[in-house]
């Protein structure tokens, strides 16, 4: 049950922020921290809130990116 809520949580507010910024720092910052967070609390399920946030942070910042040169037609 946890776990799902977590995952909901982090799918939420991947949602809510994937257009925050308007630059790729911005965007790529923007997806670390939400990554951070998500994978903290998704970490903190199994006693590896740290190790969980920074997967979760490189994940989300690489997110951002890909999401900022996509909506500068970059990639497709």
């Amino acid at each position: 049950m946890k776990k799902t809520l977590a995952v909901g949580i982090l799918t939420l507010s991947a949602l809510t922020l994937a257009g925050c910024g308007t630059t790729t720092g911005e965007r790529a910052g923007s997806g670390a921290l939400m990554g951070a967070a998500g994978g903290a609390l998704i970490g903190s399920l199994s006693a590896q809130a740290g190790a969980g946030a920074l997967i979760g942070a490189g994940a989300g910042a690489l997110g951002g990116y890909l999401y900022d040169q996509y909506q500068k037609g970059n990639i497709d």
